[in-house]
């Protein structure tokens, strides 16, 4: 997945609050972080799978029956 590097400032800024948190929080910013990357790789699987589908279902929708419904 294809991600946009952020600023060097703003790593440098986080980096810097990180300094002055207590090992249980660094931990559990960490953990945030490491929530944040899954739901960010679910969303991107969700997003292949349902770009996969799509021509397979095409034929589903695409029919002259959902036609009318289309027109409504």
């Amino acid at each position: 997945m294809a991600q946009t590097q952020p600023q060097q400032p703003v790593i440098e800024q986080v980096l810097h609050k990180l300094q002055s948190l207590s090992p249980e929080r660094i931990s559990e910013v960490a953990d945030f972080i490491d929530f944040l990357c899954q739901r960010d790789a679910e969303r991107q699987l969700t997003r292949e799978a349902m770009a996969a589908s799509e021509p397979a279902l095409k034929s589903l929708w695409d029919n002259p029956d959902d036609a009318e419904y289309d027109r409504l």
